[in-house]
């Protein structure tokens, strides 16, 4: 049986970690901007220490990126030369609003999105959008708190109608936020987060994050509204958690780390608080303000599909002895015994992907669609730029393998697939340029230098040959 005809194969990027061009084309300042590389970065992402603007002291690798802003065409050629279905990439938020609640949008900004699908299109690509890739104008972090404030969800409607009604026929996927869940790990990051002394930070995530919720579903429903043939997605950085041991006590503490990241896909494809997170926030004293009229909304606009990155596994132990943490992204981790780890310790288990698949379709039985999975490396080009990615090769060829399993042997209904940081961008969880995913090489570096220049890596040709054999040749 194998992949649907027209399953979905690509790669995806984000603005923040791709475009540059940050003061360009009328664009605002935004919260992923002011992520420098270094020992502050972590301190900053998680909201603990201020930069809403930039200093000497620092360097900010999302300034320019790689530049992605003046060579998308030569980019999306490329893709269209690998055989790309679809690109899953991100609206950059202060683009269209500079400022977050300007009167009306900012024209310049509207038209390079709708240049950059018109040039997808252009080679049969499908566009899949993420509306809010951790990016928000920094206007509105500073001037109303960011995600704590109800008022976000206004903003956030605002930039919803205007996209969903210029970019109509041009885009029919679309994400409402990128990793949800991220809010919980690094607030800052992910919603424009930052903690004020003394402030109740459980309280500010778990509202942020109820305001997020209801605008995903408004969203969700002006998208309906707007053109019957839009699909919309929710996105959860995914990867079960296992228990430790098979100790009763690790298999329930990996049911509690499981639920705190489906609680929000849980809202967002059911359309209602699960009661173990009511328990759970009733238990620690988190009063969430609902409006009249938000259960409605949640209840009667849920997702089309489920979207996932998947780069791990995580395991759960309720032992205090055991929790000697690993590192593995901004989700902190036991080390799994049984697998081996990439270069910056994230556990590499393809069959985990399977088991995440089962689970999510067990638990909601809507489509699902892996939008992130990829392999962090340190490339070594030799001196034409070209990169031998054996290694990044075996990877994806084995979570394609596993993919393509709980397709086949287990009936998941998986509608696509597209390979993180399909050409070599900057990292989001440590800024690195030398944390390399792509199936294209470009010359920079962690300090910003080099001539961005793009080279196809050996990964380029091999997943050519896998998206032309829809799956079958790996």
């Amino acid at each position: 049986m194998g992949f649907r005809k027209d399953f979905l194969w690509g790669g995806a990027t984000a603005a923040n970690q791709c475009e540059g061009g940050y003061n360009e084309g009328g664009r605002g300042l935004a919260n992923v901007d002011l992520v420098p590389i270094g020992k502050d970065r972590f301190p900053i992402l998680a909201g603990e220490m201020k930069m809403f603007e930039f200093d000497d002291e620092h360097f900010y690798p999302a300034k320019e990126a790689i530049d992605m802003y003046h060579h998308y065409k030569e980019d999306i050629k490329l893709f269209a030369e690998m055989g790309f279905k679809t690109y899953r990439c991100s609206i950059a938020w202060s683009r269209i609003f500079p400022n977050g609640d300007d009167e009306s949008p900012n024209e310049e900004g509207l038209k390079f999105y709708e240049d950059m699908f018109k040039e997808c299109r252009k080679y049969g690509i499908e566009p899949l959008v993420t509306i809010t890739h951790f990016d928000c104008p920094m206007n509105l972090v500073i001037k109303y708190g960011s995600w704590r404030n109800r008022k976000m969800v206004d903003f956030y409607e605002k930039l919803c109608r205007v996209i969903f009604n210029r970019y109509k026929g041009l885009v029919n996927y679309w994400l409402t936020f990128n990793e949800i869940n991220m809010i919980l790990h690094a607030p800052f990051m992910a919603a424009g987060i930052c903690f004020e002394e003394g402030e109740n930070k459980e309280q500010v995530k778990y509202q942020a994050a109820h305001h997020e919720l209801v605008a995903s579903a408004l969203a969700t429903k002006i998208a309906h509204e707007v053109d019957p043939n839009n699909k919309v997605g929710c996105m959860l950085a995914a990867g079960d958690t296992y228990p430790y041991t098979c100790k009763p006590e690790d298999v329930f503490e990996a049911i509690k780390r499981n639920r705190e990241n489906y609680f929000f896909i849980d809202v967002q494809s059911r359309g209602a608080y699960p009661s173990y997170a009511l328990k759970d926030l009733e238990r620690k004293g988190i009063e969430i303000k609902m409006e009249e009229g938000d259960e409605e909304l949640l209840r009667n606009n849920t997702v089309d599909f489920i979207s996932i990155s998947y780069y791990s596994s995580r395991c759960a132990s309720a032992d205090p002895e055991v929790n000697k943490k690993t590192a593995g992204n901004i989700f902190a981790s036991l080390k799994n015994p049984h697998l081996k780890a990439s270069e910056w310790g994230w556990q590499i288990d393809p069959l985990g992907l399977r088991i995440t698949l089962n689970t999510l379709y067990d638990r909601y039985q809507k489509p699902l669609f892996i939008v992130e999975n990829g392999l962090g490396a340190v490339d070594i080009p030799d001196e034409n730029g070209y990169v031998e990615d054996d290694y990044r090769i075996a990877y994806l060829r084995d979570h394609i393998k596993a993919m393509k399993d709980a397709v086949e042997i287990d009936g998941v209904d998986l509608l696509g697939y597209t390979t993180w940081g399909c050409i070599d961008l900057v990292s989001a969880g440590t800024g690195e340029m030398k944390k390399r995913y792509g199936f294209i090489y470009v010359d920079r570096d962690n300090e910003g230098k080099g001539t961005l220049k793009r080279t196809k890596k050996k990964s380029f040709y091999w997943y050519k040959k896998v998206i032309a054999s829809n799956g079958e040749e790996l």
